[in-house]
């Protein structure tokens, strides 16, 4: 019961006052014990998937959900997915090419990987979120995730399908201040 209600206390972290894609993803950084920079949020438009957070990544192209992207199967199949090893998967590297902040930690690569569906009340998927381990080579990135910190991370999901469906899109949300 104890571990339930620290999870309660820090999902509602999610809903920070000024509900930005960063603060929002801050908090989920947290919520794991990884990186800011190791947090993505992505919104589907259309048939893209279009990042939002990290911010350096909105410029640097979409995911179409025909592609064989993790983030795109977890919109399709609107299943949640875990890999400690994900080097070794197939995938676009392309982003993981995108300097983001000031890490100065241009060598490190996605090693673990949670990806999970954000899913609107009618359960349409509205976006993915994803939670990874950088590092320059697998073991130095961290512990593996959990299937805990999996159904952690689809908790994190659903709520945030909540705030987003609540306040709309969180992109536009975003940039309205800007």
């Amino acid at each position: 019961m104890l571990g339930k209600m620290k999870e309660i206390e820090q999902l509602t972290g999610i809903d920070s006052p000024d509900g930005t894609p960063a603060s929002i993803c801050a908090c989920v950084a947290r919520i794991f014990q990884v990186r800011e920079t190791e947090v993505a949020l992505l919104e589907l438009g259309g048939s893209l998937l279009n990042f939002v957070y990290p911010p350096e990544l909105k410029t640097a192209g979409a995911i179409p959900l025909s592609s064989s992207a993790v983030a795109a199967r977890t919109a399709r199949t609107k299943e949640p997915e875990l890999f400690n090893g994900f080097a070794q998967v197939k995938h676009f590297s392309i982003f993981e090419l995108v300097k983001l902040g000031d890490t100065g930690l241009d060598d490190q690569v996605i090693q673990k990987l949670m990806s999970a569906p954000v899913l609107a009340k009618n359960g349409e998927v509205i976006g993915v979120i994803q939670v990874s381990r950088k590092a320059p080579r697998l073991e130095a990135a961290g512990p593996d995730f959990t299937a805990a910190d999996l159904r952690k991370l689809e908790s994190v999901a659903h709520f945030m399908g909540g705030l987003m469906a609540r306040d709309g899109s969180v992109a536009r949300e975003a940039t309205a201040g800007i």
